[in-house]
């Protein structure tokens, strides 16, 4: 038997392989033996996270950033033809672009270019991980860039999240964090609503199609984009199932654990499975700091770990060995 670790990032600070890393060193420190499962839910690290578990090559794509300007990204393709986009490569936030303007002008056609670009390479399915952008332009920019350039033939389409927003609600929910003000908040929802009504399929209340300012939107009411967890779909890409059924502990972790957590992110899904098998093992948790409205949601953990650095999280890996 072993520990299981499957941490999600420390946003900013620590990917969820260091983190991985550091802990598992604890638990070897501690005597046991630990398998690392770095993990995440639609945002931050989904991309190295499934490139890793589907064993995709990188492949480099000239493509555009959220304003135009040229920039090189990367898509990942493996074997069985599967292609993993991540839209904060190509449509993400940039430092000195987070003015009311900016968060108007915003496009994801360069994350177009990378779909488009993925279905020339032969993919088939191509996942795509909706965190970090910098737009809501409702997927019109990258539908755009698709079509221009042969469309997905018979490709599919899955947009992983770790957001159920509608359609119309995106502006709201994320455009103050883009740099919109209260006025560009209303015209970018007059924007979304227009484009609802234009499109082939009317995403209006489509739970999971406001992510990445509506790009999952449009990509379902164009292509028929399957919408999804980011954190089932991860998880289900790792094996962690099976890998669950091995382990006599396991280890989640995350920047921030708050109230937040149990909405839709990695920990919340890594809780309902170990529950869902019906094993009685203890589940423990490493985070960076832990919030005052955390409440009931503790009672989950069999312990929690404050843990601000590599060293710290190797102390606490040391502890868990001992559970």
């Amino acid at each position: 038997m072993t520990i299981l670790i499957a941490p999600d990032s420390f946003k900013g600070t620590y990917s969820a392989a260091e983190v991985a890393a550091a802990i598992a060193a604890g638990v070897s420190d501690g005597g046991r033996s630990a398998t690392q499962l770095p993990v995440a839910d639609g945002g931050e690290g989904t991309f190295d996270a499934l490139c890793r578990s589907l064993r995709a090559s990188p492949v480099s794509v000239d493509v555009v950033n959220s304003w135009g300007e040229p920039l090189q990204a990367t898509l990942g393709l493996a074997a069985d033809g599967t292609a993993v986009v991540e839209v904060a490569q190509a449509s993400g936030l940039s430092a000195g672009r987070t003015s009311p303007a900016d968060s108007f002008s915003a496009s994801t056609y360069g994350t177009g270019l990378l779909i488009a670009a993925a279905v020339n390479l032969g993919a088939k399915r191509i996942l795509v991980a909706a965190g970090g952008s910098a737009t809501t332009d409702g997927g019109s920019g990258a539908v755009q860039a698709i079509n221009e350039n042969g469309g997905l033939g018979s490709a599919r389409i899955t947009v992983l999240s770790d957001v159920t927003t509608t359609f119309l609600d995106a502006p709201g929910v994320f455009g103050p964090q883009k740099g919109a003000d209260p006025a560009t908040v209303r015209l970018l929802a007059d924007r979304l609503a227009q484009l609802a009504g234009s499109y082939p399929r009317n995403p209006e209340g489509v739970p999971r199609t406001g992510a990445a300012g509506g790009l999952s939107g449009g990509l379902w009411a164009h292509f028929g984009a399957d919408l999804v967890s980011g954190a089932d779909a991860v998880l289900d890409a790792a094996g962690f199932d099976a890998l669950l059924t091995t382990a006599d502990a396991v280890v989640v972790g995350e920047g921030r654990l708050d109230s937040q957590t149990g909405e839709g992110k990695i920990i919340s899904a890594i809780l309902e499975r170990v529950r869902d098998s019906g094993r009685d093992i203890p589940v423990v948790a490493v985070v960076g700091c832990v919030a005052d409205d955390l409440g009931s949601y503790a009672e989950h953990f069999a312990d929690i770990y404050i843990a601000t650095d590599a060293a710290a999280m190797r102390v606490a890996g040391k502890a868990i060995a001992a559970l």
